[in-house]
């Protein structure tokens, strides 16, 4: 019993030793797990020791080699031929625009809708056996459906009573040739019609185009590019467009068909008076004879966007003067163009009308109550939705249009 007492105390001692390491142990352990960042026998990060016993920094443990699986063939890097960013993509071939010259006549038959008020209803009225008070009534509300406006339509059926008191007689050879003289009359042959897109002082004619929501400005604006390429003018177009997604990419496509470069900014909603000021300015240094400026649709009774249209207008002029300011009215609206037309007079000095869509209505008096409610010429009249279906307003062909 007394040989087995000192290795009795030897136990004892050792697990004293122990029960005072398992709390060290665990409370280690639970200050890793509360320090994940502490590092453990799995890290592959290596101590490295200074010479005085200090720990200065972890660094990574050498990788191992890497082996490639068995069956796969390890190739060597080779240098790959990296091919133009336009490749592939798809190019617009320059088309050939029509010829400007006969264009209305052409599209005579575009102006059917028009021709029933103006040529048959007119025309079977004043060809009456009897014509009386109820038949002037009837001539006269036909032309105020006819969008032609109170003052001119007086004006009309007061020529037209006179002229048949004086005929005497109402062939329909004799009636046509008096409606026509006096149609001709109202529309004016003698208003300037002319686009000013001449280069003069030694930089390029610029157009400003202009107009409401919804008009088809962009449109037009590539239209008429087509007519000034078709009569060999050197254009560039301006995308003054920046709020409706897409007005720049839809202008420069209508620019890529004609060969006629775009000047457009890549930000969205960026400032159109900047974007104007560039077209300019390129248009100037590459010496072209006409730029074009498309302006984002506003609504008439938005003050502040018509006043940035007029910013615009007055950016542009530091560098060049605006010689055509082109109002694009929709014909199918009627009246309500007259409004639209009369405010954006106010804010940018209005030379000429494009009357957009005037195949799709019966109202083609609105271009004689547009002339006289501003003074200013219908310059051009869109005829359908075909590129070359934009041609230049001729006051007798128009007339000749209605009758036929």
């Amino acid at each position: 019993m007394n040989d087995l007492l000192p290795i009795i105390l030897s136990i004892a001692a050792a697990l004293v030793v122990l029960g005072g390491l398992v709390p060290v142990l665990l409370k280690a352990r639970k200050s890793a797990a509360k320090y994940p960042g502490t590092r453990d026998a799995n890290d592959l990060a290596t101590p490295t020791i200074a010479g005085g016993g200090t720990l200065v920094e972890d660094a990574p443990a050498a990788a191992p080699e890497r082996a490639a699986p068995a069956g796969v063939d390890v190739l060597e890097p080779a240098t790959a031929d990296v091919e133009d960013d336009a490749a592939g993509l798809e190019t617009i071939a320059v088309e050939t625009p029509a010829p400007v010259e006969g264009r209305l006549t052409r599209l005579r038959a575009r102006l059917l809708k028009s021709n029933t008020i103006f040529g048959k209803g007119l025309l079977a009225l004043l060809a009456s056996d009897k014509i009386d008070e109820n038949v002037w009534d009837e001539i006269e509300e036909t032309l105020l459906l006819a969008d032609l406006g109170t003052e001119p339509t007086l004006q009309l059926v007061d020529a037209l009573r006179e002229r048949v008191k004086v005929l005497g007689t109402r062939s329909p050879e004799d009636v046509k040739a008096m409606l026509r003289e006096e149609l001709i009359k109202l529309v004016d042959p003698t208003m300037d019609r002319t686009l000013h897109v001449e280069r003069h002082a030694g930089r390029p004619a610029v157009v400003l185009v202009v107009g409401v929501n919804g008009v088809g400005k962009t449109t037009t604006v590539g239209k008429l590019a087509r007519v000034l390429v078709a009569e060999d003018k050197d254009v560039l177009l301006g995308a003054a467009d920046t709020f409706r997604a897409a007005a720049a990419e839809q202008l420069a496509t209508w620019g890529q068909r004609v060969g006629v470069p775009t000047v457009k900014s890549d930000i969205d909603g960026a400032d159109p008076a900047s974007v104007a000021y560039e077209a300019v300015k390129a248009g100037i240094e590459q010496e072209v004879d006409v730029v074009m400026v498309d302006t984002a649709g506003r609504l008439q009774n938005k003050t502040g966007l018509m006043d940035e249209l007029g910013k615009v207008k007055r950016v542009i002029e530091k560098l060049a003067e605006v010689d055509e300011v082109l109002l694009v009215l929709d014909a199918t609206t009627g009246q309500n163009g007259l409004n639209q037309a009369r405010v954006f007079a106010e804010v940018v000095n209005i030379t000429g009308i494009v009357l957009t869509k005037l195949d799709g209505t019966a109202k083609g008096g609105i271009v004689v109550a547009i002339q006289k409610a501003l003074d200013v010429p219908v310059k051009l009249i869109g005829l359908g939705e075909g590129p070359d279906d934009l041609a230049p307003f001729d006051a007798e062909g128009f007339v000749d249009a209605l009758l036929n």
